[in-house]
């Protein structure tokens, strides 16, 4: 698949090493100069500018991109960036710092896909880390596994086949399925795979390529 993500700082930069690992194509939008620059030498495509200027976001080449994820801590842009990406279709992402009240939260999170807290995650983690968790546990499990998503393309073997029936190589636990633009839920017995659909799985890094070779043919 194909992401966006407005915003190489903290958190963009680590869910696009993340969705680069996993064989997506990341595009970034970054107007900081030193930031666009780490993101190329990471090996991501670069788009330098201003996430809310639509010019600069014609330039990803939206209407072949999936989903995009405005991950900068301006407010404002990121929700411009999601209202232009929507306008063609795209899954919208919008990050939203904690210190905003609820219903500002309310006003933007009705117009996206998505909305995202990095700080109310990262208190979440420290907070286990004080009750006595064992963060570690997360971290060796994501070392061999991995939760992702996979289109299933026009002539895929397994159109018209039940999702339940699915026989994927490894270790591969499908776990949500949608129709294109859907939301994704837990399959019935009774769904049929069609082109276009997303299917949702866990599965271990060495066996992606296998069930992307599986689910696309």
């Amino acid at each position: 698949m194909k992401f966006a993500i407005v915003g190489y700082g903290r958190v963009g930069a680590r869910t696009a090493d993340i969705l680069s690992t996993e064989g997506h194509e990341v595009v970034i939008v970054e107007v900081d100069e030193p930031k666009a620059q780490t993101a190329a030498d990471e090996g991501h495509t670069v788009v330098k500018g201003n996430g809310e200027d639509e010019r600069v976001l014609d330039r990803i080449g939206l209407d072949d991109t999936d989903a995009i994820a405005a991950l900068t801590s301006d407010l404002n842009v990121n929700f411009t960036a999601c209202m232009i990406a929507a306008g063609h279709d795209c899954r919208t992402v919008l990050r939203i710092d904690e210190d905003y009240r609820e219903e500002i939260y309310q006003k933007y999170a009705a117009d996206v896909d998505e909305v995202v807290y990095p700080e109310r995650m990262g208190a979440a983690g420290a907070k286990t880390a004080l009750l006595g968790g064992d963060l570690n546990v997360l971290g060796d499990l994501t070392e061999h596994l991995t939760a992702t998503s996979l289109e299933i393309p026009e002539g895929s073997p397994v159109v018209g086949r039940r999702v339940v029936e699915l026989d994927l190589p490894g270790r591969t636990r499908v776990y949500a399925h949608g129709r294109r633009r859907e939301p994704m839920t837990i399959p019935l017995p009774q769904t049929a795979i069609e082109s276009g659909d997303r299917i949702a799985l866990i599965a271990e890094q060495a066996s992606l390529d296998d069930v992307r070779s599986v689910l696309h043919g």
